[in-house]
């Protein structure tokens, strides 16, 4: 659980680092739009809009939902915990959500040490699991809000990393790949590096080009009929790549 909050206004919230022209998508509650006061809603709104957020009104089971550099993030958005009889519903409602999203947050605004002390209690009578959904405490609305879009800004730009980072991995794999191919291939007699690099190109795989005819190399490449008949009697012909070779 992370504890945060102070005074705060639009006024004094510079834009956030975003991921690009467009930041990523807010999906509001429309329940969870209804019951909130409306000055909240229009700081949500220009927020948003500062951060490169589109804001859609949609019926969901969470109260807000951001699409994010690839990633779905979802929470559930405590403003008001003054009426301690609904405590029991929000934790419920928390249990059942986090079964449903992979990503789920709570935001809960307590403003006072009774509100703290009275979610401190529910916690731990509630049976929640430390971490599972994470719980982020703030002090008003305001605060709890840019928490949330700095959490899916932080969860999309994560995203981002890794895809960037699995494309390099890709990359050398297969830098790795051709580089093996090549260095069978050449092993062939009359096939030099650029004949395997065509035949790289055109088949793929080391284990395609055991299996190509002659007629499918000469189709695909551009190398001669003898190169041709050397690499299909090579993979095909024990008695080719088994005897003696002289250059």
């Amino acid at each position: 659980m992370a504890t945060s909050g102070s005074s705060y206004s639009l006024s004094t919230a510079p834009p956030l680092a975003n991921l690009g022209n467009a930041a990523g998508v807010c999906i509001m509650s429309n329940a969870w739009k209804g019951e909130q006061d409306s000055s909240l809603i229009s700081f949500v709104t220009a927020f948003l809009s500062s951060n490169s957020f589109r804001l859609n009104f949609v019926s969901i089971s969470p109260d807000l939902i951001f699409n994010c550099g690839g990633v779905s993030i979802a929470f559930v958005f405590v403003t008001k915990w003054n009426d301690c009889s609904n405590v029991g519903s929000i934790f419920n409602r928390v249990k059942r959500l986090k079964t449903q999203f992979a990503c789920l947050y709570v935001v809960a605004t307590l403003s006072s040490q009774e509100q703290n002390d009275s979610f401190m209690r529910s916690y731990f009578q509630y049976e929640m699991e430390f971490g599972k959904p994470a719980f982020v405490l703030v002090t008003d609305p305001e605060m709890g809000f840019e928490k949330i879009v700095k959490i899916a800004l932080s969860r999309g730009v994560c995203k981002q990393q890794k895809g960037v980072s699995k494309l390099k991995v890709e990359k050398k794999r297969t830098v790795q790949d051709t580089d093996m191919f090549v260095r069978v291939l050449t092993s062939i007699p009359n096939i030099n590096k650029h004949d395997a690099n065509s035949l790289y190109q055109a088949i793929g795989s080391i284990e395609a080009a055991a299996k190509t005819s002659k007629e499918d190399i000469l189709a695909n490449t551009d190398l001669s009929s003898d190169k041709a008949d050397s690499l299909s009697r090579f993979f095909q012909d024990p008695e080719f790549y088994l005897s003696p070779k002289f250059n």
